[in-house]
């Protein structure tokens, strides 16, 4: 029987279809508000912790921390505390992602998102509220509660990729998943802001704001956020539609894939170990720069939270531009590596910046530029493509499962990254870190170079491939000009 497929209609006037390439209807414009601001009110609640680090550290050390003395001894002692934090929730996330990248192809993701974020806004209440106002410190239960934090806020990336994924087409999939993909610096943001200017009443509070936004905001992703178009086919205009024979939108959720074959999808394994590397610098910026700019180069905090969202101003600028350039490319990867090649002069030039704040909101820019565009465009975009290619042709439900592998590799990485940072900067300072974070750019751009090299070939094929076919044809009489004209091409210009 004939199937419905939303229209790609480039040709309307409308500025959205000009600039993304693809026919907005009100479900696409619900579903991009929506799963951006849910996961920015999540990665909003994340980023609390690390804004407010020099807030816990001094409650924790001080003599009235506790009726029988500090929870820790020294400074120190509490950082590599928070540390750990860090990376149990990491490597939480990392568990969580794998499972609920499955989970989120098998059932509902709706139902999976409002369920994380609800929970989630439970723990951080009591977390960093609840704890503060009965003056309970308990490094057990700070360590329980922030690790299952860790894991319940895995659903929230895979699931919202998938239902991204699902209604926005390829030929959009750069510049739409760009701009969405800002949305996790975006919520450093918020988290940073809220922290900054609540500080003067207490770190509590900065939670409660935070978790408080996350709980309602839950309410609204329950009620209005179909998570893709086949769940509400029955409500587009007759305008919106076309009845056709095709392959391409299928009516009706596919099966979901394997665990194993996901991994073996082309590039997934490339990715991962790229996106492990990367993550690792990208949160350690996250989980540290607000603490490095206070403890480093001795800054209020408050003023310290501020300077720190530049970073993320970087990374939102540089998802929207490299998304919508490369979507005027064969293939995303070279963008993402020639930016890292950049982001390694970017680090060496910020490990060695004056103390301005001028100097420091510009260098943090451009170093949020170059690390933060290819950790987004690794997230979103690009694994969108792999969890979509063309081995499945529609006919199995990966993106999920996908978006869990890559993302849940990353954070194994940010996990190692985390429990080191304290101990190395304790050690060696903070211009041995930032030459750390260097190494893990390069070793990120090495692990891409095989997928480079793999899609260099295929060009220099599908391109032979073109000349023979013109060579069998008799018809063409300008022959000899096409075939010059296909050895003039770019190896990355798109046929």
């Amino acid at each position: 029987m004939p199937r419905i497929r939303l229209r790609n209609d480039v040709s309307s006037s409308s500025f959205w279809t000009r600039i993304t390439g693809q026919k907005w209807s009100k479900h696409h414009v619900f579903i991009f508000v929506h799963t951006f601001m849910s996961y920015a009110m999540l990665h909003a609640t994340r980023k609390t912790l690390s804004t407010v680090k020099p807030s816990l550290i001094h409650t924790w050390i001080s003599n009235t921390s506790t009726p029988d003395g500090p929870v820790f001894p020294s400074q120190q002692a509490a950082a590599e505390f928070l540390g750990v934090l860090d990376t149990g929730f990491l490597v939480a996330y990392a568990i969580g992602l794998y499972i609920c990248g499955i989970l989120g192809d098998n059932y509902n993701p709706r139902r999976l998102l409002t369920a994380g974020m609800m929970l989630s806004s439970i723990i951080v209440f009591c977390f960093g509220y609840l704890t503060e106002t009965f003056h309970f410190y308990s490094p057990m239960v700070y360590s329980f509660l922030w690790i299952l934090n860790g894991f319940i806020q895995s659903v929230g990336w895979p699931v919202e990729v998938s239902i991204m994924g699902n209604w926005f087409g390829h030929n959009a999939r750069g510049a739409v998943m760009g701009a969405w993909s800002s949305c996790a610096s975006v919520g450093n943001i918020i988290g940073t802001l809220i922290a900054s200017y609540t500080l003067f009443l207490g770190y509590q509070y900065s939670f409660l704001i935070a978790c408080s936004l996350l709980f309602i905001y839950s309410f609204l992703v329950f009620f209005q956020l179909p998570s893709a178009p086949w769940e509400v086919s029955s409500d587009i205009l007759p305008e919106q539609m076309e009845e056709e024979e095709t392959d391409d939108e299928p009516t009706e959720r596919p099966p979901p894939i394997g665990f194993l074959k996901a991994w073996l999808l082309p590039g997934v394994i490339a990715y991962s170990l790229a996106y492990a590397c990367l993550k690792l610098v990208n949160y350690g910026f996250f989980f540290w720069l607000p603490y490095y700019l206070h403890a480093g180069l001795h800054w209020p905090e408050s003023y310290a939270d501020s300077l720190s969202t530049w970073y993320d101003v970087g990374g939102i600028v540089a998802a929207v531009l490299a998304g919508a350039f490369s979507d005027h490319m064969r293939s995303r990867t070279p963008v993402v590596f020639i930016m890292l090649l950049m982001a390694t002069v970017s680090l060496y030039i910020y490990a060695h910046s004056p103390e301005s704040y001028n100097w420091n909101a510009f260098l943090l820019l451009v170093a949020g530029f170059f690390i933060g565009g290819p950790a987004n465009m690794i997230s979103s975009s690009i694994t969108a493509d792999l969890g979509k290619c063309d081995q499945l042709r529609g006919n199995a439900e990966a993106l999920s499962t996908v978006t869990g592998i890559i993302d849940g590799t990353g954070s194994i990485g940010a996990a190692i990254g985390q429990w080191f940072i304290p101990s190395v900067q304790h050690w060696f300072g903070w211009d041995a870190v930032f030459y750390g974070f260097i190494v893990m750019i390069l070793c990120t751009a090495l692990c891409l170079v095989p997928v480079l090299w793999k899609e260099h070939k295929e060009r220099r094929i599908h391109r032979s491939e073109e000349v023979d076919s013109l060579l069998q044809s008799d018809s063409d009489e300008n022959l000899a000009d096409d075939i010059q004209e296909i050895r003039r091409r770019p190896t990355n210009a798109i046929v």
